[in-house]
């Protein structure tokens, strides 16, 4: 486990609200592999960076809470250099606890050319009550290649918190070469009629998209006729190809279950892609 430095500020200021965590992550070239050069990370958010068997470097990010409380605002920076391979993952869901002011999140990454950067974290559960915005803006050179892995839940279903959260918003940007690519944006708000009504059967919520010729295996899989679905399970999945080096899968499903098993192709492409197998204890 390669150890990480969370003693010392990084340049800039701190934000000094409460239940504010700052990280920032830069993956080097060295040698045959990538290293992770940098990592910077301040309370409630932690890292943890485990070895792995391919040449790419992988970290996880952790919450000292097991979630996000009420003031929680987390802002994380990750800068991938040239002909480098990174994996961002989650320890695990990020479960986002009754929040009257609201929680969020914001992640930048900055790939350069060359760069393989796959961002995959387990997705966001709001319990009810909850409050929370998070932004995703990614900025690609133009030989750098994405896989970018987001989605949400109704939440405590089982508790019969079933989409009884008070807001939930998301938005992701993605631009290459300095041009807008991708733009994609999800509001849900009791505010505009009940959440559960508009969702309908539907308890999950993905998407996937995969940019870039390093990850040429990872869309193929997308685009492939999709698996068979098991007795008693439910999902709608829709992939679609946009130009020769992107392509984007969106699932809804009763359980999240249901939803990932359509994307396990896709992740399997994404494990020989890195060299080794970053989901093989989750999901």
């Amino acid at each position: 486990m390669t150890k990480i430095d969370s003693t010392e500020s990084p340049p800039g200021r701190l934000s000094t609200t409460k239940g504010a965590g700052r990280g920032s992550l830069a993956f080097r070239r060295a040698g045959g592999k990538t290293v992770l050069a940098g990592s910077f990370a301040t309370s409630p958010l932690r890292l943890l960076a485990p070895r792995n068997h391919g040449s790419g470097a992988w970290v996880f990010l952790a919450n000292l809470g097991g979630g996000l409380v009420d003031g929680d605002r987390i802002d994380i920076r990750v800068d991938a250099e040239e002909n480098t391979t990174a994996f961002v993952g989650t320890q695990a869901a990020t479960k986002v606890y009754r929040s009257p002011r609201g929680c969020s999140q914001r992640l930048d990454v900055q790939a350069a050319d060359g760069a393989a950067v796959a961002i995959v974290p387990d997705p966001v559960i709001c319990f009810a009550g909850a409050r929370y915005d998070q932004e995703i803006a990614i900025s690609l050179a133009p030989g750098a290649s994405l896989v970018l892995f987001d989605g949400y839940t109704s939440g405590r279903a089982a508790r019969g918190e079933r989409w009884q959260f008070d807001h939930f918003e998301s938005r992701t940007t993605i631009s290459r070469g300095g041009r807008g690519a991708i733009v994609d944006a999800t509001r849900l708000d009791p505010a505009a009629g009940p959440i559960a009504a508009r969702m309908g059967r539907f308890d999950a919520v993905l998407w996937l998209v995969a940019i870039g010729a390093r990850f040429e295996g990872v869309r193929e899989a997308m685009l492939a006729p999709l698996p068979f679905s098991s007795p008693g399970e439910s999902a709608v999945a829709a992939a679609s190809s946009l130009g020769d080096d992107v392509a984007i899968v969106r699932v809804a499903a009763d359980r999240f279950e249901s939803a990932s098993r359509v994307l396990r192709p896709s992740f399997a492409a994404l494990s020989r892609a890195l060299g080794d197998d970053p989901f093989a204890r989750k999901w």
